[in-house]
């Protein structure tokens, strides 16, 4: 009788498990990112027993994506596609590949309203006529992480970080002095020390609204300011004030070791130096000049959306909606905000954060909140360029040369817009009509 209650059983959770639809999440979160986008998935998971998202790590960004479009072209693309911001003006672009998340959430009979998300992050992914096109997710802005008690042993006070760029490279010359070797360095350089210094100092980095008002933008990001900005880095990579330790993330690991004590990154960075970092640390805005007009503005959306792909089966598309609809809660949202340092995307998790008194526990923790939430600007609102991948390549490519000597920051700059503005000419008119 008891073996043939356990068969039973066994036939039932068998049949329970067949029932399930499968939802496929490809992302490029590693650490403890990765931990946190496997738990999300877990919770909703456990949360109910229609549907089971499998989240699969799919390589960086790039990766991902070019993985994505070769699935898609062979007919087997996972459900949802975790998008990196350089990413979104290409997805736009892919015509019949992907569908709108608002279309989703409302064919499938959610309440989805784009007021209710942070506007900077709501106006990045929504289209011209009003449609959400993908779903918020690990929204971050570049912040400026400093290393405490690297501060205090070169006898600067590490409760005041630096807010210029000039006092920046006065800690940067007395963490020198007192041994450092690497007083400054950046991740994301092309993100942090042009994208968001643009929007930052409410200057162009590109027209028709850095791209968000047509597909005929091109670069401007050789102004004089510009070019300053990237002279003064230069000058302080040739003194040992700023060592480059790479593209893309790698230079955080230089931040977390304690090898480099200050460093411009991301806000999602957070939840790693939490974690991992041996000594005190503090978070603060985006360094400024502060003789530019306007200046401090707002920074820019970084971090990533989620897309959903085209092809799939009704059934499908309602658990995809019921995920995004149990991630965006107020209380799944500020719980995530809290662990990663990613933006809490909607304004009732933010105020929900607030209430809790995390950050007043935590302080630092608001500062990418309060720089995305400012007043934009027509040029500080987002930046949405086509063929942006190979662009960001081009700017790591040209300041590579800057911080080796080889290329003075004018000439870099000039580089950067020329041969960026082929790339734009040729997206543009690959998708006119």
């Amino acid at each position: 009788m008891k073996r043939i209650v356990l068969a039973a059983a066994a036939l039932a959770a068998a049949v329970a498990a067949q029932a399930q639809t499968e939802i496929q999440w490809w992302h490029s979160m590693t650490a403890v990112n990765n931990e946190w986008v496997n738990d999300l998935a877990k919770q909703f998971n456990a949360s109910q027993s229609q549907y089971k998202v499998i989240p699969t790590y799919k390589g960086s960004y790039p990766e991902s994506m070019t993985a994505a479009i070769a699935a898609f072209r062979a007919g087997n693309a996972p459900h949802i596609l975790q998008v990196f911001e350089v990413g979104t003006a290409t997805m736009m672009a892919s015509k019949g590949a992907i569908v709108p998340v608002g279309q989703v959430m409302k064919d499938a009979g959610y309440k989805f309203d784009p007021g209710a998300y942070i506007s900077a992050v709501a106006g990045y992914y929504t289209a011209p006529n009003g449609q959400m096109l993908s779903f918020p997710f690990n929204s971050s802005t570049t912040v400026f992480y400093i290393n405490k008690d690297a501060f205090k042993a070169a006898g600067l006070d590490p409760e005041q970080q630096p807010k210029t760029w000039p006092e920046v490279a006065l800690a940067a010359a007395k963490l020198k002095a007192a041994g450092h070797k690497c007083p400054f360095t950046t991740a994301w350089q092309g993100w942090t020390q042009l994208e968001s210094f643009s929007t930052w100092h409410n200057v162009e980095l590109a027209t028709k609204r850095n791209g968000l008002a047509g597909l005929d933008a091109r670069l401007v990001a050789n102004s004089p300011l510009h070019v300053r900005h990237i002279e003064n880095l230069s000058n302080m990579a040739k003194q040992g004030l700023f060592v480059y330790k790479g593209r893309t993330n790698l230079a955080e690991a230089t931040f977390v070791s304690g090898e480099c004590a200050m460093i411009t990154t991301s806000s999602g960075f957070y939840g790693n130096v939490k974690k991992n970092a041996k000594f005190a640390f503090g978070l603060a805005t985006m360094p400024y000049y502060p003789d530019v007009p306007g200046a401090p503005q707002n920074t820019v959306i970084g971090g990533a959306s989620l897309w959903v792909l085209s092809g799939k089966k009704p059934a499908e598309y309602k658990g995809v909606a019921a995920f995004f609809d149990f991630i965006s809660s107020p209380e799944v949202q500020s719980a995530s905000h809290k662990r990663t340092g990613y933006l809490p995307v909607t304004t009732a998790a933010f105020q929900l954060t607030e209430q809790s008194g995390f950050y007043k526990e935590n302080p630092g923790t608001d500062t990418a909140v309060n720089q995305m939430v400012r007043k934009t600007t027509d040029k500080s609102r987002g930046i949405r360029l086509g063929n942006y991948l190979q662009i960001r390549e081009i700017e790591d490519e040209e300041f590579e040369q800057v911080w080796a000597g080889k290329k003075t920051a004018k000439e870099a700059l000039d580089s950067i817009v020329k041969r960026g503005n082929e790339l734009l000419e040729r997206f543009e008119k690959a998708n006119k009509g």
